[in-house]
């Protein structure tokens, strides 16, 4: 894989409107740990340990970008694909944007 680095304002998987940043998120469940794998087809690539049932999935991504940009819970919100691995998810006023959101990332 290329390493690529990737300025904010050029991001397809991300975008700011007014105080709320919106992903577009590819999730991969049951992984070995939570972690941000780095940008698959335009998405955001995200492994969760949670298996995507009765919304443990969704649960454990809330959990972890919450942890990341340092928000409650109630800060996010899934505006499409609550039952997809594809998901685009709102992420009200984030107090902080976590390394990997303007550092180098990989793209496969």
């Amino acid at each position: 894989m290329n390493r690529l680095y990737q300025r904010p304002d050029s991001a397809i998987w991300f975008r700011q409107e007014q105080d709320t940043l919106i992903l577009e998120i590819h999730v991969q469940p049951r992984a070995s740990r939570n972690q941000i794998v780095g940008v698959e087809n335009d998405r955001l690539k995200l492994r969760i340990t949670d298996a995507p049932v009765q919304g443990k999935g969704n649960e454990g991504i809330i959990r972890f970008l919450a942890k990341e940009f340092r928000v409650p819970k109630s800060y996010l919100t899934i505006l499409a694909g609550a039952r997809s691995r594809n998901k685009r998810i709102a992420v009200r006023s984030p107090r902080v944007y976590p390394d990997w959101m303007t550092g180098s990332i990989q793209r496969g």
